[in-house]
This record gives C-alpha cells, structure tokens and sequence, in this order.
C-alpha cells in the first residue's frame, strides 16, 4: 500500500529561521555569501538544496526569485518576470523527467497565511521518492469561467476549486513554449489578490501541476483562515461571486 501521509521532521522544522513575522531576524536568503548546497545560479536567481529537509523521503530544493527581499512577485519588471519562469519551469520539469520521484512539487508562499516561514521571495521544488499526488488531482479542479484565453493558454477562475471559494487557475498546452503568458496570467493574479481583491488579503499559494492529458496548470489561491467545513470534512464551496470577480479581473488587466 502506497503511504497517505508525509513524515515531518520536527526536530529540523524548529531550527527553521523566520522573518515574515519577525521582521527583525536576519534573512538568510540575503546573506548569499553564506549560502550552501547551491545547484545553479542565472544573475540574482539561485537553486539550491533546502537547508532544513523536513519531509522524509523527499529531495527538497529551494528557489531565490531574485536579491531583492522586500520585493514580491506581482511587482517584478517583465524582463524579470519571465526569466524566472524560464528558469523555474525548466528545473521542475527536469526533475519530472528524471523519474527518480513519485511525484515533483512545485510552488510558492507568500505572507503569513501561506505557510511560508521566510519574507524573501523564494519557490519550492520538491521530489517525492514515494509518495504519488496525482489520486488527489482531478482536471475538474482547472475548470473555470474563463477570464482570458487562447488556443494555447486558459486563465479562469475555478468553479470546482480544490480547497474552496476563489482559486486561479492557468492551463496550458506547453508551459515552456508559452512561459511568457503564463508568467504574465500569474503576475495578473497575484497583483489582483494583494492589490483589489479583499482588504485583509495579504497572502496566497501557487501551485503547479502536470495534468493526465500531457497540460501544465498552475493554481493562484488567495490565504486566509481555512473554512472548518474542508479542515474536518473534506467540504471545498464555491463563492455565488465568481463570475463577478472574472469580469473585473478581465476589465482590470485585458480590456485596454
């Protein structure tokens, strides 16, 4: 029988800096001189190896999005923006590709609901050697009212969301080949949650996913407390707002 859970360190887990709510501490991403286990480097994006591998059984890296810790991925410059993607897709789909892993993930945390324990803007890429996520991933879950699309790339807001109310999700054909639009559909979202999406709204998730029928998708979900409905029963519900929310995202970024 496959295993249903992870096993977290906790004895790592406690040694892990934080800096998002303690503003004081020292960021360790900063202090790239001191950094190890680094893979690779492209100018102020670093791979490396996660310092604190809490989950047994897994190969856990760590992306640095760029040398500017105050920063936030809805503001980079698109030169920016698009090298990243470039860089951080590519390496997810490698380790997808080396078949050394159950499954590979790959995402990111941002603010103090997301889960995430360091401010710097950073991305996560995981190989799980036994664990396989693809039961609990069905394509009704990137179904959505389209906001804006193409033949290639959908951006649409889920009306099945996995954990429930306002989930993003950007489908494509070939994330590499379309990586700039991706890229772009994400920054569109994470700019519409922290800047007009709701007032208390300070954190979110991205996740990404390789589909059954061969397309990538990523998720953009907004962070706040988790309904007790999906904590104890499994329960996700879906906002009567959603296709309100479409439009204004649409009028917002893609009717000029």
């Amino acid at each position: 029988m496959k295993p249903s859970h992870l096993f977290f360190n906790s004895a790592i887990g406690s040694q892990k800096p934080e800096t998002i709510v303690n503003r004081q501490n020292p960021c360790p991403f900063c202090d790239v001189d001191s950094l190890t286990g680094i893979i690779e480097k492209e100018d102020s994006i670093i791979w490396l190896e996660n310092k604190y591998p809490v989950l047994q059984n897994a190969y856990q890296t760590v992306i640095i999005e760029t040398d500017q810790c105050q920063s936030e991925l809805s503001e980079y410059p698109k030169e920016h923006l698009y090298k990243l993607f470039s860089f951080v897709t590519t390496r997810w789909l490698q380790m997808i590709e080396s078949k050394k892993y159950e499954s590979v993930l790959f995402f990111k945390n941002h603010g103090p609901m997301s889960g995430g324990s360091l401010r710097h803007p950073h991305m996560q890429i995981i190989g799980l050697k036994t664990f396989d996520t693809s039961s609990n991933i069905t394509e009704a879950h990137f179904e959505g009212i389209s906001i804006q699309q193409n033949k290639d790339v959908e951006f649409n807001l889920s009306t099945k969301p996995r954990m429930g109310f306002f989930e993003f999700n950007i489908v494509t054909s070939n994330i590499e080949e379309h990586n700039k639009e991706v890229a772009d559909y994400i920054q569109a979202a994470t700019h519409y949650l922290l800047n007009h999406f709701h007032r208390s709204c300070t954190s979110y998730n991205l996740f990404f996913y390789q589909l059954d029928d061969g397309r990538s998708a990523c998720k953009v979900i907004p962070r706040f407390a988790t309904s007790p409905l999906f904590v104890g029963y499994g329960i996700p519900q879906v906002s009567n707002k959603i296709e309100e929310i479409a439009k204004q995202v649409h009028s917002l970024y893609f009717s000029k």
